[in-house]
């Protein structure tokens, strides 16, 4: 898979900006090390 932005982190900022860049059209793929 390819995508534009790799966000590191989904806490509030990263989800945010990843629904940003998402709704101008960029693939996004966040990374979270998860608990």
């Amino acid at each position: 898979m390819k995508y534009d932005v790799v966000i590191v982190g989904a806490g509030p900022s990263g989800l945010f900006a990843a629904r940003e860049l998402a709704a101008g059209g960029r693939r996004v793929a966040i990374i979270d090390k998860g608990k």
